[in-house]
């Protein structure tokens, strides 16, 4: 769990490791999460939570923040639920002067603004104003959590951009960021090529772009 790790896919944009992802047969992509500000990118290995309905008596939603290392990404699984939020103005503020890298929350948000004056990375399904106090429980501190479809270890690394969210599971991460890096260099021959006066299906076609993607065979 180097940093050197977390720095090198800081350098990647999602669209690249997501297509990494998808030559290794590995998926990490987080649907439906976007960032509450198109400025906003993180990266950062993952400190998760995991939320469920409330039972009765009705339990808390968890006084987690001052556990969360700086550097780290905190990682909400509220089950995709856009009815109750489970991060607000306080975490934000908290985290931001904690320097925790961002929070990634399958299910919503609320207090936008601040996020945004603090420029504190959030990535969720959405705003919205409505409090999961008594309406969500915490269930688990660590554990593996679903966050859009994708899984979510402890410590796995969070990439989060304009164009949304990846997952790079702990035990693949040097193969992931390999075939990245890979890809960032071949695409970079295509437009260097094309500058150079080459027509874009010979540049393609010399540096394999339509193969960049495409899943390994075992």
């Amino acid at each position: 769990m180097t940093e050197e790790m977390v720095t090198r896919a800081q350098a990647i944009d999602t669209a690249t490791l997501s297509d990494a992802l998808d030559k290794l047969g590995l998926v990490g992509q987080c649907h439906g999460i976007t960032p509450r500000n198109p400025d906003f990118r993180m990266a950062g290995r993952a400190f998760t939570i995991l939320y469920g309905p409330p039972a009765k008596p009705v339990g808390t939603v968890g006084d987690f923040i001052d556990d969360v290392a700086p550097g780290q990404v905190v990682v909400l699984d509220n089950g995709g639920r856009t009815d109750a939020t489970v991060w607000g103005d306080i975490l934000t503020e908290i985290a931001h002067r904690r320097g925790i890298a961002g929070t990634l929350i399958d299910g919503v948000n609320r207090d936008v603004y601040l996020c945004r004056e603090l420029g504190y990375p959030v990535f969720s399904r959405n705003a919205y104003m409505r409090t999961g106090k008594d309406r969500v429980q915490l269930e688990g501190v660590n554990v593996p959590v679903t966050v859009g479809g994708a899984r979510v270890a402890p410590g796995d690394i969070v990439v989060g951009d304009p164009d949304g969210v990846v997952v790079i599971p702990q035990a693949h991460e040097a193969a992931v960021l390999a075939a990245a890096e890979h890809i960032l260099l071949a695409e970079k021959g295509i437009r260097e090529a094309v500058r150079a006066g080459m027509r874009l299906d010979e540049a393609r076609d010399k540096f394999g772009y339509h193969h960049l993607q495409t899943r390994e065979q075992a």
